[in-house]
């Protein structure tokens, strides 16, 4: 007898359809996208198209128009909160300006709030979007006045000031000269934003300081300088090759326990808002850092209280011309100070290095000398390496920055590994031991691209002094180099 089908189950199997194809998901509009759109259909009689269209030859009618302004909005931006950067060059191409200068301040202003509402809601951030601007870079050089001719204008741009910067929207803070002195009060009425990168946090005033995204995995390489063996990244061939396809020589002797780091020193000759500084301080070293911009100076202290370690910045003639380099130390060391800032040119760094070995007894431990400075860090070079062959017997590393072309990095390599060996011999002539001090560009990394084949690469130099055998003197090395 042929066993029953459950009706219940007949019933079912006759209503199950067959599934079709799911339908497209729909691409969700860009918001900034989506923004312009609705402005544009909304402020209809206050956008004067029609004067616009007048203008151009290859355009036909209004839908054209608004097709190619839509075409050229930007497409990407980042959020510092509650700050939107836009990309270089947005609303500056094709029909943007001559549109946007045709428009009152409350049309643009509607513009720019449309804008920020639309991503505040498209869900990249947790809080009410209220700052709009353009990042234009970080100018090399800077205007000193409008009488002078192109070339007798500009000057060094040393504070790296971005007065690219192009604020379309909300209130950056007071309009500063780069020269002036801050006082607490303009620090208090400046606009801050932040962000975390590598779980530590860091600050900056966008009108008056910089900030670079694309210093992330220096930091992290130099979060884990001692635990890997080998780099992340290396310089490519003269063909081009990828970083990641040479073959890399082991570094075991960068590992460090943790605890091997404490009561080391690192010096940061370029601290800026403490990039590199704060990794430091995260493997548990004590830092000493130098940087001329006090907007970046300010940042720096407040990300370092952000993050909960200790910092001190001295300042101004009480503290850098009255007080001798060990009275500051001490200072920092009565109060348990982690992280040291002089807010003065890196000029001052060899001396005051050299003021805490002989007048104050330090034995001054320099494991790292950071020179993160484009297009180039040369002139602090030399200081660099005396900090860390001034100590004596010992081991450390110089991680030097500049901007290269790709065909020229392996040439620079040699350059600067020429350079180090002429001072090391220089050293071991004339210091009256025989210690030894040895030094190899053992590592390029490359951080990111500056411009087209051009990249900005860091040189690790690692540079070690040894006791020979034989020395009467017992072979400290410890005199300062020349």
């Amino acid at each position: 007898m042929s066993e029953q089908i459950p009706t219940a189950v007949l019933k079912d199997e006759h209503q199950r359809k067959p599934r079709g194809p799911k339908p497209p998901k729909q691409k969700k509009e860009n918001p900034i996208t989506a923004a312009v759109n609705s402005w544009l259909q909304d402020h209809t009689q206050s956008i004067s198209l029609t004067t616009l269209l007048s203008t151009l030859d290859n355009i036909q009618d209004e839908g054209q128009l608004k097709a190619l302004l839509l075409d050229k909005v930007p497409k990407r931006w980042v959020i510092y909160e509650p700050m939107v950067l836009l990309p270089s060059g947005s609303f500056t191409s094709n029909l943007w300006p001559q549109l946007l200068d045709s428009l009152s301040s409350n049309v643009k202003s509607s513009l720019w709030t449309r804008i920020l509402s639309n991503i505040t809601r498209d869900g990249a951030s947790k809080v009410e979007l209220s700052r709009l601007a353009v990042n234009e870079g970080i100018p090399l050089h800077i205007a000193d006045g409008a009488e002078k001719n192109a070339r007798e204008e500009e000057e060094e741009n040393l504070l790296r000031s971005p007065s690219g910067l192009k604020l379309l929207h909300g209130d950056f803070g007071p309009a500063l000269s780069p020269s002036t002195a801050p006082t607490p009060q303009d620090f208090d009425q400046a606009f801050w934003v932040s962000t975390k990168q590598n779980g530590i946090t860091q600050i900056w005033a966008p009108r008056y300081t910089m900030f670079s995204r694309g210093n992330v995995k220096e930091k992290a390489r130099l979060l884990d300088f001692h635990r890997s063996q080998t780099p992340i990244g290396a310089a490519p061939t003269s063909n081009g090759a990828a970083p990641r396809q040479q073959q890399q020589q082991s570094l075991s002797h960068r590992r460090k326990a943790s605890g091997d780091l404490k009561g080391k020193y690192a010096l940061d000759l370029y601290a800026g808002i403490g990039y590199f500084v704060f990794s430091y301080a995260k493997l548990g070293m004590r830092v000493l850092c130098w940087e001329i911009n006090p907007w970046s100076v300010e940042g720096l202290r407040r990300g370092a209280v952000a993050n909960k370690w200790s910092v001190k910045v001295f300042q101004g003639e009480e503290d850098l011309k009255k007080k001798t380099t060990t009275e500051l130390l001490q200072e920092a060391d009565a109060e348990g100070v982690q992280i040291v800032v002089f807010l003065e040119g890196n000029e001052s760094a060899g001396r005051r290095v050299r003021e805490l070995r002989e007048e104050g007894g330090r034995e001054l431990d320099v494991v790292h000398v950071n020179g993160g400075f484009l297009p180039t860090s040369e002139k602090s070079w030399r200081d660099s390496w005396q900090a860390v062959v001034g100590k004596g017997v010992g081991d450390g590393w110089l991680h030097l920055h500049e901007n290269v072309h790709v065909k020229d990095i392996e040439s620079r390599r040699g350059e600067i590994q020429e350079l180090m060996t002429r001072w090391n011999e220089e050293l071991d002539s004339s210091d009256g031991t025989t210690t030894e001090t040895k030094a190899v560009v053992e590592h390029v990394e490359l951080v990111k691209t500056f411009a087209p084949d051009v990249w900005h690469c860091v040189f690790d130099v690692y540079i070690k002094r040894c006791s020979g055998t034989g020395s009467s003197s017992g072979g400290s090395g410890s005199r300062r180099p020349t």
